[in-house]
């Protein structure tokens, strides 16, 4: 009963099975293809598989994913790409406050060397030079608030006329902190000439 079976009869059974017509696959079925084989198949998974295999190979991934992503968006700076800035920057109510900013004089973009200048005033050891440079920082600090002032509130009359359907939350901040970087370091770099309007 338990015996197996001899290698004729595999044989001869294997033969009864061969010669039997095969049966059309039925085309309703989900599978309407041969198995391909492994090989096959494991190439291409390995051209469809994008995700690394192990954490050091995705970290590197995606360390070099950042790395293009920062490069994309530091030519975006350079040249004014509006499609890779970064969100800070984006929009065209962004754009019209850097342009409102690039196209006049501000009072803040020379800070930096008036402290300098001031800084050394303040270093020589004549009490009136000292006097006079401590003068000088109260009228160039007066004068960036009221500048700033002014900005605040000409871009407030500005922006709900020019963009009536626009989030303008944070527009203001944003030009007003950059009339306090020098013209020629700004990013996005300036795309309007002074005195040309936006």
């Amino acid at each position: 009963m338990f015996r197996s079976r001899s290698k004729d009869q595999q044989a001869a059974t294997a033969k009864a099975t061969a010669d039997q017509p095969q049966q059309p696959r039925d085309p309703q079925a989900p599978k309407g293809r041969p198995t391909p084989k492994r090989s096959d198949a494991q190439s291409q998974r390995r051209t469809r598989a994008t995700t690394p295999t192990n954490r050091k190979d995705a970290v590197k991934a995606q360390r070099e994913a950042r790395r293009a992503d920062l490069a994309r968006q530091r030519e975006a700076l350079a040249n004014g790409d509006e499609r890779y800035l970064p969100v800070r920057d984006k929009g065209p109510v962004r754009r019209f406050a850097r342009d409102y900013i690039d196209s006049r004089w501000c009072v803040a973009e020379f800070f930096l060397p008036a402290a300098v200048l001031i800084l050394v005033l303040t270093m020589i050891r004549v009490p009136q030079i000292q006097t006079i440079a401590l003068l000088a920082w109260l009228v160039i600090i007066v004068l960036i608030v009221l500048d700033s002032v002014v900005i605040w509130f000409r871009l407030g009359k500005l922006l709900p006329e020019r963009f009536p359907n626009e989030n303008l939350k944070g527009a203001k901040a944003y030009a007003v902190m950059r009339t306090l970087q020098v013209r020629r370091l700004r990013l996005p770099k300036p795309q309007v000439k002074r005195g040309q309007r936006p």
